[in-house]
């Protein structure tokens, strides 16, 4: 591939070599719309399929407490593993974390086969939640350093939009194909052909990473190579983790918003999907929450990546959250002030009283996506280094798990459904109310060179200057 030694004015203001993108069917291939497509499809297969079956409330168990516990499992596993990820992936690389990352999908649903034909299986079922938690901390801290370093700052909400409507066709199509095999289900349970569908799909997801482009080979869509982190020891990569929250402290007030990131699905797919309704109409619903999470992820995008100023994208997603939350909640209130623990479970997509209730069902997915896309894309708001990102994603998915495995457990112990549903609604407004400032302080119009500490970190973990690192990326590029 022939590069031009051209140069063009960057994102903040700096000048940089623009690369030739190759032509043809190898440009498509090597362009980083189409990886992060390929990223979606992964994630369509693995966490989207999982969602499909959490989504159906109890793993679509009629007890359930089982995947309650597994779900403590997975997230408590998780939270480990995910404040590490990002080094793992710095060193691995992103490649092979990835691949690494989508065995334990496969696992965990297979577990609720076996739960079927075997009722005594429960302790499998929490064993393989475990194993699932470690794989999928490793996934997302990898897909979140592609998601955020391959567009250019005007492209992120667009790319993690793209990325997020792929991967939430994996619980429309998982939960249509739930619809389909148990709409004349009188079990309370779903179907062994159900289970099987899905584990043939997650092991297609296995082998999807296989074909996917070294990011070394990635040019952005602005010419510019996408930044590589280094490779450096162990030593240096737990620095970095300290060097990311001592050079940028304002991570920190981004941490509320990521350990509630994941608190509200406890009540929203157990103690509403699963508490107030039957299998069939709890697989319709989950149709239409991960449905209407595709066209979330879309709106806000049409937010976060106007014509208007970052710093003005910013606040306006803020306020949108903020009224949906409200909105979403105040009308979730007058229902669930008419039932308790456990639920009778017996209201079905016939039943005049189904309307008011899925239409708030669908809103909590707009809610869901909106919040998760804009967490990403703050990410992206404060670096473009793919190091970084990495770290940050790793807090996210840490801190995200964290909180879910706490919420989880307060479910499979009995905790009363309103205690959940107010600590939810608590939690959603203090993680905006303390981003806030964050958004203030930290979100600047262009990314700047001197805020990517990482980027500037050589392998002994000293910080270059900024004059250094640009020389030396000019020097490697005509020796290129």
């Amino acid at each position: 591939m022939s590069l031009r030694d051209e140069k063009a004015g960057s994102e903040d203001g700096a000048e940089v070599v623009v690369h030739e993108r190759p032509t043809g069917w190898k440009g498509i291939y090597y362009h980083p719309l189409t990886q992060i497509v390929m990223l979606g499809f992964i994630c369509f297969m693995g966490p989207g399929l999982f969602n499909a079956v959490n989504g159906l409330g109890g793993g679509g168990q009629l007890d359930r407490t089982t995947s309650a516990n597994s779900n403590v499992a997975v997230y408590s596993a998780f939270a480990v593993v995910g404040f590490f990820a990002g080094s793992i992936n710095n060193t691995l690389g992103s490649k092979l974390t990835i691949q690494l990352g989508t065995f334990g999908y496969c696992l965990y649903i297979g577990s609720y086969l076996a739960l079927n034909i075997h009722p005594g299986a429960g302790a499998f079922v929490v064993a393989a939640g475990a194993i699932l938690g470690v794989c999928a901390g490793l996934l997302w801290a990898a897909q979140g350093s592609l998601m955020l370093a391959y567009p250019t700052e005007a492209e992120k909400g667009t790319y993690i939009a793209v990325f997020w409507a792929i991967f939430n066709l994996g619980g429309v199509v998982g939960s249509a194909v739930s619809l389909g095999t148990n709409f004349h289900n009188t079990a309370g349970t779903v179907s062994n052909s159900t289970y099987i569908a899905f584990i043939v799909l997650t092991a297609i997801g296995i082998c999807i990473p296989m074909s996917m482009a070294d990011p070394k080979k990635i040019i952005r869509s602005d010419g510019a190579k996408v930044i590589i982190p280094l490779h450096p020891s162990w030593k240096t990569q737990l620095l970095g983790l300290w060097l990311t929250l001592r050079t940028d402290p304002m991570i920190l007030l981004l941490f509320p918003m990521f350990f509630t990131s994941n608190w509200f699905y406890t009540w929203q797919f157990n103690d509403f999907n699963g508490a107030l309704f039957n299998i069939r109409t709890r697989s319709l619903n989950s149709f239409l929450y991960w449905t209407s999470q595709i066209f979330g992820s879309i709106a806000i995008s049409f937010i976060l990546d106007s014509k208007l100023q970052r710093r003005t994208r910013a606040f306006s997603s803020w306020t949108l959250l903020m009224l949906m939350i409200f909105v979403t909640h105040i009308w979730a209130y007058f229902y669930q002030i008419q039932y308790i623990r456990p639920g009778a479970g017996d209201i079905d997509m016939l039943d005049k009283r189904y309307v008011g209730r899925v239409f708030l069902y669908i809103c909590f997915g707009l809610l869901d996506s909106m919040w998760q896309t804009t967490s990403y894309w703050l990410m992206g708001a404060i670096s473009n280094d793919a190091g970084k990102l990495a770290i940050m994603v790793g807090f996210y998915k840490s801190l995200q798990s964290a909180g879910a495995a706490g919420v989880w457990r307060a479910d499979a112990v009995g905790i009363p459904f309103m205690n959940i549903f107010i600590s939810t609604w608590v939690m959603l407004v203090s993680g905006l109310i303390f981003a806030l400032p964050m958004i203030h302080l930290r979100v600047k119009n262009h990314t700047e060179i001197v805020d990517e500490t990482l980027v500037r970190m050589d392998s002994k973990g000293h910080i270059r200057d900024v004059e250094q690192v640009k020389n030396e990326a000019e020097i490697t590029t005509a020796t290129a």
